[in-house]
């Protein structure tokens, strides 16, 4: 694959395919990462004497323009940062965008508006891709986070332009996740957590090829301790996948691979209790209760299982994390990672939320800004973005 220091950008009109879906509250950004993220790669355009066209996807509209999706706030906000304006275009392609672009200077920089008001941007519509192509000389594609959608453009863009690449953070998730899965240092150990098992067989299965050892969490958990028979009370389980969870464990013991559950558990009625109900062992659930943190013993246990480790990769939380009630579990081991000398990689929205909230961020060696994306490279999946770029550079 081809990055932004092996293209000459001078002269060059980019268009840089960003990650600014970011959180919107009464039209106003709640939070600006994915754009702060993204401010070494425009920098590093812009520096080398290019002229820029910004394109990001904000929210789900249905390929029709909506305004609370608009990217007004992103281009606001971005001007704020950079210290020099950012115009918005009122479309995605069409005559109006094409002569604002023609008449772009070097260090300029526009911004096109939502593209999935455009019905191509998420069906890859080559005609679209086109268009897009068009109005560029150089494609810099950044935004990890939609680097698993076959979108226009992320993935037909580049075959229609000679010069495409991937921009500094792009690299940077290629590099340290590849770092992380392909030639860990080990122990390597893995942390999966969330709700449920379904959205993660294909990674935990994958992991199994790869780690020394296995630590899974948060309502998934459930699922794993039913499957060996223990009782999880009013627990968030998946019954149809009781089978699949105790497959997976008998893999990880032929594989030698150490697994680890919760040994015990903070209970409540439901994940908006004002107060927990008490804490208990995982033989121990009483009817009528919900697991919704980990306990005491469980964050000693899992603290000595990451203690020597050479690689750790976590994603997703060990309890309700979003009612400060049932967040000990996850804030706990979020501290001890923070704490390891090992390289530490994360992803996941819930996963980074607790990160940022804790104020550790400059503690872990990598933060992913992949959510599905991240996912699907923990899965071994070939991200379709990661394809289109290699394709073009090989």
């Amino acid at each position: 694959m081809r990055f932004l220091k092996d293209v000459t950008l001078a002269g060059a009109r980019v268009l840089l395919r960003v990650d600014y879906n970011v959180p919107l509250k009464d039209g106003q950004i709640t939070d600006d990462n994915r754009i702060v993220q993204s401010l070494p790669t425009v920098r590093h355009i812009l520096d080398a004497g290019a002229s820029l066209i910004l394109c990001s996807h904000l929210g789900r509209p249905k390929g029709t323009p909506d305004p609370a999706a608009s990217l007004a706030p992103v281009a606001q906000r971005l001007s704020e940062l950079l210290g020099r304006p950012v115009e918005l275009l009122p479309e995605v392609v069409g005559p109006q965008v094409e002569e604002r672009v023609a008449r772009l200077q070097p260090g300029e920089i526009v911004m096109l508006e939502n593209l999935r008001f455009h019905p191509g941007e998420t069906k890859n519509d080559p005609q679209l891709s086109r268009q897009l192509a068009a109005l560029a000389t150089v494609y810099v594609n950044d935004a990890f986070g939609a680097s698993h959608r076959a979108h226009a453009s992320v993935v037909g863009v580049t075959e229609y332009l000679d010069v495409c690449c991937g921009g500094l953070l792009l690299e940077k998730e290629w590099r340290y996740l590849g770092e992380a899965l392909k030639d860990p240092k080990r122990p390597f150990v893995a942390v999966i957590g969330g709700a449920k098992v379904s959205t993660k067989l294909g990674i935990l299965h994958n992991l199994l090829e790869k780690v020394d050892a296995l630590i899974v969490v948060g309502a998934m958990a459930n699922t794993f301790r039913k499957a060996q028979g223990f009782a999880v009370g009013t627990s968030l389980v998946e019954d149809e996948l009781l089978d699949a969870a105790a497959g997976i464990m008998v893999t990880a013991k032929e594989k030698g691979v150490r697994f680890y559950l919760p040994v015990d558990y903070i209970l409540g009625t439901d994940p908006k209790a004002p107060t927990p109900l008490g804490v208990c062992t995982y033989q121990d659930v009483p009817e009528g209760a919900m697991i919704l943190d980990t306990g005491p013993a469980s964050h000693t246990l899992f603290a000595e299982a990451v203690r020597d480790a050479g690689t750790v990769v976590w994603n997703g939380p060990l309890g309700a994390f979003e009612n400060p009630v049932f967040a000990q579990g996850t804030s706990n081991f979020c501290r001890v990672l923070a704490g390891l000398s090992a390289l530490t990689v994360v992803g996941g929205g819930d996963t980074n939320v607790i990160i940022q909230q804790l104020g550790l961020s400059e503690k872990f060696s990598f933060i992913s800004t992949g959510g599905g994306a991240f996912l699907e490279f923990l899965e071994g999946k070939t991200l379709p973005a990661f394809a289109a770029l290699e394709a073009k550079a090989g």
